[in-house]
């Protein structure tokens, strides 16, 4: 009986050593959300960059819903109570992240953000920032759309999450790009919570209430792809200047029928990779930039199939 004893014993205690070990060479991943393309191509980035990393493992979280925050912070949560090597982050929300990303710090685990910010009360937190200028990427759809429909009339703004970094920035640098080049009236912004089907009844709706519109912003991927099925079930497709945000398959198929003048395409597999690449370096303590931009290119069916779009086309 003693003999069995310490056998279970000396069991439970190897398996216990097994896990502190994983845990101590696993990098974890959250995203916003599992349920999305651009989620998915950030992961095959994050898969390639662990391979590389010699010894580390990795696993890749997020909610069902870009809108399930709490879910996020749990995930979060979870990571730092089992004492990962590193935690690479989307956080969709500024603010509620922020006190878990102080028990990362308290717990000496470093964090990589990607694709969005925190607040600036969690700026002490986290040591690398990967993401899309989202102001600059605002910018550049909202030329796009006074290119295509001019300074005069009326646009509008479909949007996402409400609060989310990314959304701060790449709709507020869209709609101020709008206000200062152009007399263009703005309807919106309307908020999908990243849902393709919210998204294509709130268009269909706009487009409904507003017969003169004569352009209209999409600003992730669940959103545009709603906004696109809108404006083909309606018969708008092609009269309404339209522009969308990332690049999967459905949004590349609007570019080349017409539905969509372009698409801005961020470097979601870069995401993945760098992140999980600068997490690795920092468990080893070395070097790296606090802040890098991810780059975006913009799509049009003139360009669609030259290698600079093709390489972040997913």
């Amino acid at each position: 009986m003693k003999r069995f004893v310490s056998a279970c014993l000396a069991s439970a205690i190897a398996l216990a050593a097994g896990s502190a070990l994983a845990a101590d060479k696993e990098i974890a991943v959250v995203v916003k959300t599992v349920n999305s393309t651009f989620w998915q191509n950030v992961q095959k980035g994050a898969a390639t960059a662990q391979k590389e990393a010699n010894g580390y493992t990795m696993t890749f979280q997020g909610p069902a819903a870009e809108s399930a925050i709490a879910d996020q912070v749990n995930m979060v949560e979870n990571a730092v109570n089992r004492k990962v090597a590193g935690i690479v982050l989307a956080p969709s929300d500024p603010d509620a992240l922020v006190p878990v990303l102080k028990k990362a710090w308290e717990a000496k685990i470093p964090v990589v953000l990607i694709d969005s910010p925190v607040s600036d009360a969690g700026k002490q937190y986290y040591q690398a920032m990967l993401s899309t200028d989202n102001v600059k990427a605002g910018e550049l759809c909202a030329k796009a759309l006074i290119d295509k429909v001019g300074t005069s009339g009326k646009i509008a703004v479909m949007s996402y999450v409400a609060g989310a970094g990314s959304e701060i920035g790449r709709v507020g640098g869209f709609t101020k790009y709008i206000k200062d080049h152009s007399k263009l009236e703005i309807v919106g912004p309307f908020y999908s919570q990243s849902q393709m089907a919210t998204a294509l009844n709130q268009t269909t709706d706009v487009l409904a209430a507003n017969p003169d519109l004569k352009g209209i912003f999409g600003a992730n991927e669940p959103t545009a792809i709603g906004m696109g099925r809108a404006l083909a079930q309606s018969g708008k497709a092609g009269h309404i200047a339209a522009v969308g945000f990332d690049g999967n398959q459905d949004l590349q198929g609007f570019v080349k029928d017409g539905t969509l003048e372009a698409i801005a395409v961020q470097g979601s597999y870069q995401m993945g990779y760098l992140g999980v690449q600068t997490a690795v370096k920092l468990t080893k303590r070395e070097k790296v930039e606090k802040a890098l931009d991810t780059g975006v290119v913009l799509v049009t069916k003139a360009n669609l199939a030259t290698p600079e779009a093709q390489n972040v086309l997913y």
